[in-house]
């Protein structure tokens, strides 16, 4: 599993303590030994009970000491943040550290450094003919244009998708490719625009929409690359093919770089550790704010289901994930199912996914995850989503499984999974709001990925619904696996693959 280190408490509170949060220790090769612990003289968990321990107060308890903790970062960001190497984030990573230590030794944590590639973009500028497009947006993980500086050029229009070499002509050395979106990752594009010569890249949309992506993994070749809306280039598209010329200036302020930071992963010492069920949230925030609710609050959820389990035996063994590096792109979490051993893969039965758990104008949503298209036994957990919310007469919603958040590494290497979300930036429509109350046309959030994602911006009803449903679903599985499936060999489904889009929070395709 990589670098997976088990730490003693004393030793693990003085090194993230947030005092000393730059000193987090990266060590590596060890691996951890779980020893099971039978606990007779506490009751098996019952999903009641363990609901009923659940409370908003705790919740936004938690809640004020998060956002305490983003202020941290207040000195290199000038505003509250978590994003991965600020130092809100590392006392993020204390804190949850220091709350799973102080409950003893029913669990045993450990720390799983990696390294992960961050990119901010500190300012940026796109001019095309004489206009400023509304839409244009940075790419994620784009590298800067070069020496920093504007780059002039004449915009030319690529052949096809641009996913393949020949689609680049020698004209757009120098200048600057305008490339539809298509079927192969925005990274290609860039990495083939960069090779072909050109000064920057704009990849524009199929649709009116506007493309907030991100190039994904690094490479030396990738250009300055924006997003574009279609409704935007569908007039420079027209002159183009007309053989107009269209002028253009990019300019983009920007780094890339690699960081070591960590997964805490906490596993009951209680129950049977090779059928365990897992459950995870991220730990860090956008570099734009703290992050309170995204995700703020799937970190606190299974904080507090972690805390209050404790009360509790375990037939099977429950661990809690908090991954780092989420929106920078799943990097947590792909990290730590690339590097399991095939045996301890198959010790997962299901992963469990709680991102974004309290969002003010919220919907109930559910990942629609069917065994038709996902390892066997999604279905499953879907329709134990659906079951609760109906026992408590509540109305939900589906979602895509489209790769928006941490299942993706989880699907793609077998392991069945699903979860539960409030919803982000989409738009609430007239019949959710009959269903679930709020602001029709609004978003979901409306302070997704922004700096007033703060302690105003979560809808505390939600937030308790939801960590109660966490906690049955958490109390389910860690009393019985029965009639779910058994893990199967799994390959990975086409229908899949074409239905995420996303790798994250951004488009990669």
């Amino acid at each position: 599993m990589g670098a997976l280190i088990k730490y003693s408490s004393l030793a693990l509170c003085a090194a993230l303590a947030p005092t000393s949060a730059l000193q987090v220790p990266f060590l590596s090769s060890n691996t951890q030994t779980l020893v099971q612990v039978t606990n007779e003289t506490k009751p098996l968990v019952n999903s009641s009970a363990l609901q009923d321990l659940i409370s908003g107060d705790r919740l936004m308890m938690r809640a004020k000491k998060l956002y305490k903790i983003a202020k941290m970062g207040e000195e290199e960001y000038n505003h509250p943040t978590r994003v991965i190497g600020s130092l809100g984030h590392l006392g993020t990573l204390s804190y949850i550290y220091e709350t799973i230590l102080q409950l003893g030794e029913y669990y045993s944590i450990t720390n799983q450094s990696f390294p992960a590639v961050s990119g901010n973009v500190f300012e940026s500028r796109l001019v095309l003919g004489d206009e400023v497009p509304k839409s244009a947006a940075p790419m994620g993980l784009t590298p800067p244009t070069k020496n920093r500086e504007p780059v002039h050029g004449t915009l030319v229009l690529i052949e096809n998708e641009g996913c393949d070499s020949s689609d680049y002509p020698a004209e757009v050395a120098g200048d600057i490719a305008f490339i539809k979106r298509g079927t192969c990752p925005f990274g290609t594009k860039s990495e083939h625009a960069g090779r072909a010569g050109a000064n920057a890249a704009v990849v524009y949309n199929y649709d009116k929409d506007g493309v907030h992506g991100t190039l994904g993994t690094p490479s030396p070749f990738h250009v300055a690359t924006f997003g574009l809306s279609g409704e935007e280039a569908a007039p420079i598209i027209k002159k183009l093919e007309n053989k107009e010329y269209v002028d253009a200036i990019a300019y983009i302020d920007a780094e890339v770089k690699t960081i070591l930071t960590v997964n805490i992963i906490a596993q009951t010492t209680d129950g049977d550790p090779d059928n365990c069920v897992m459950l995870g949230a991220h730990s860090d925030s956008v570099a734009e704010g703290p992050g309170i609710n995204d995700d703020g609050s799937g970190t606190i959820s299974l904080l507090e289901v972690a805390t209050q389990l404790t009360e509790y035996s375990v037939n099977n063994c429950v661990r809690f994930a908090w991954w780092a590096g989420e929106e920078e792109g799943l990097l947590g979490s792909d990290y730590y199912v690339a590097t399991l051993p095939a045996e301890e893969n198959k010790k997962i039965r299901l992963f469990m996914d709680y991102d974004m758990m309290a969002s003010p104008n919220f919907a109930y949503q559910i990942y629609n995850a069917t065994n038709a298209l996902n390892p066997e036994g999604s279905e499953e957990l879907r329709d134990l989503y659906i079951d609760w919310y109906e026992e408590q007469g509540l109305n939900y919603t589906f979602i895509p499984f489209d790769g928006r958040s941490d299942y993706d590494g989880f699907i793609r290497n077998g392991i069945p999974g699903g979860g539960i979300a409030t919803g982000a930036e989409g738009i609430k429509t007239k019949k959710e709001e009959k269903m679930f109350g709020g602001n029709a046309g609004d978003w979901y959030d409306p302070c997704y990925h922004q700096l007033c994602d703060d302690l105003g911006n979560v809808n505390v009803t939600a937030w308790i619904v939801n960590t109660r449903l966490i906690a049955h679903s958490v109390a389910t599985y860690a009393r019985s696996f029965e009639d779910f499936p058994k893990r199967t060999v799994f390959t990975a489904s086409s229908a899949y693959e074409n239905q995420a889009k996303y790798h994250g929070p951004k488009l990669f395709i």
